[in-house]
């Protein structure tokens, strides 16, 4: 689409309400798996847990059952996905991700430390429909916008929902120290605020654009639309490669923005106060974040930009390790962190979406993103978990980080050049 050609109002809409899901569900990665809800658990577990007759870390504990929702995303989402292409259902499953990640929100305030497997199973599914959602959400970016929108709209939408989950997380502050309101309504209002603001997506994206019939066994043709777009994926070597390399990554940087809460809690000794303002300073951050890493892919391509992106990640892990020891040190690398984590997210998912071919199959083709996405996660956050029992301490951990963030250089140096379409 030429930026000179105006774009029709009902076009507007659509996007506008696409972006407003970023508003909607980036409540739940703010509240739930970064702000308040990771102090609240550390402060009623205490270090050590007890769960299913086996002791572990509470941190540990955190991290497995967080890679475990992540498991079931992906053992789920591509058969979905594919049935999702063949019938038509992108908005019916995002819907009961949605629903059931909301719903599991609201349930964690009965979060009890004497029962803990219960209670743990409210962030297990709380998580599961956050990223399940995700996967039907983000494949609507190429049938709503051409290829050179890409990443302008997709750091619009996760600006959107710095910006939504920032005004929750005050609104929830203001609750808990200025009206000492338990912080278990937090969680209920992330549920709520999920669901009304997802309302305007749920309206206005398109139901079924292909207009396809979702006639016969729609379990057989959905895996059978799964299967061609895996065969199209092996013959794509730029797009095997770019998917190599974002499944390397995602080893980190999920795993990074999971675990920085609990890092600084427990290696720097943050206080509560302190940790949600940095915590507040990460979300500002992103919004210019995401705008520049946009700005600099349309300069020097997105390749680069990525490759420009991995290097600074890599080199926060490096100083991670090595020089966060007070809480001005936290704050540096939280800063950087911010800066970083919105714009690069922003950038994998419209370089994915870019690099796809002519299709009607987008679900499918992010189902596979999807898939290697939270594959990453489960190695990242089960290596940080493993490494940090064993050794006692999560700065080992982050020493891991780094060798995938330089591992998914290496692999983004073998893409070829051109295989990002730019318009």
């Amino acid at each position: 689409m030429n930026d000179s050609q105006p774009v029709r109002a009902d076009v507007l809409k659509v996007r506008k309400a696409w972006t407003l899901y970023d508003w909607a569900n980036s409540v739940y990665s703010l509240v739930i798996t970064t702000a308040i809800f990771p102090i609240f658990y550390n402060a009623i577990t205490g270090d050590t847990v007890r769960f299913f007759g086996a002791d572990f870390s509470n941190t540990q504990l955190y991290a497995y059952v967080l890679a475990a929702s992540f498991l079931v995303v992906i053992t789920l989402n591509p058969m979905l996905s594919g049935l999702a292409d063949y019938a038509g259902k992108k908005k019916f499953f995002m819907k009961v991700f949605c629903y059931t990640g909301a719903a599991a929100c609201t349930t964690m305030y009965f979060f009890n430390p004497e029962h803990l497997e219960w209670s743990m199973a409210s962030l297990f599914f709380a998580n599961i429909g956050f990223w399940g959602s995700l996967g039907f959400y983000n494949a609507y970016l190429p049938e709503i916008a051409p290829p050179e929108e890409h990443d302008r709209l997709g750091a619009r939408g996760y600006i959107m929902g710095y910006i939504g989950s920032l005004i929750l997380l005050v609104v929830s502050l203001v609750m808990i120290k200025g009206f000492d309101v338990s912080a278990r309504w937090s969680f209920v209002l992330v549920g709520v605020w999920w669901i009304a603001w997802a309302q305007p997506a749920f309206r206005w994206l398109p139901v079924n654009p292909y207009r396809h019939s979702g006639e016969g066994n729609l379990w057989v043709k959905g895996f059978e639309e799964l299967r061609g777009v895996a065969r199209d994926l092996a013959d794509n070597e730029g797009l095997k490669r770019y998917l190599l390399s974002f499944f390397i990554i995602s080893m980190a940087l999920q795993t990074i923005m999971l675990m920085a809460t609990s890092f600084g809690i427990k290696e720097v000794g943050l206080k509560d106060a302190e940790l949600i303002v940095a915590i507040i300073a990460v979300q500002l951050l992103a919004i210019p974040g995401a705008m520049i890493v946009a700005w600099l892919s349309g300069k020097i391509g997105n390749i680069k930009a990525l490759m420009v992106c991995t290097v600074v990640w890599a080199a926060v892990c490096v100083y991670a390790y090595a020089g966060v020891n007070s809480t001005n040190g936290f704050f540096l690398a939280a800063g950087i962190i911010g800066f970083m984590m919105g714009g690069t997210q922003s950038l994998n998912r419209s370089t994915y979406s870019k690099m796809l071919p002519e299709t009607e199959d987008h679900a499918s083709y992010f189902s596979f993103y999807e898939v290697l996405e939270k594959g990453g996660l489960i190695i990242g956050m089960f290596s940080w978990g493993y490494i940090e029992g064993i050794t006692g301490s999560m700065r080992a951990s982050v020493l891991t980080l780094i060798l995938y963030f330089g591992a998914a250089l290496l692999v983004m140096l073998t893409i070829p050049k051109g295989a990002v379409r730019q318009g």
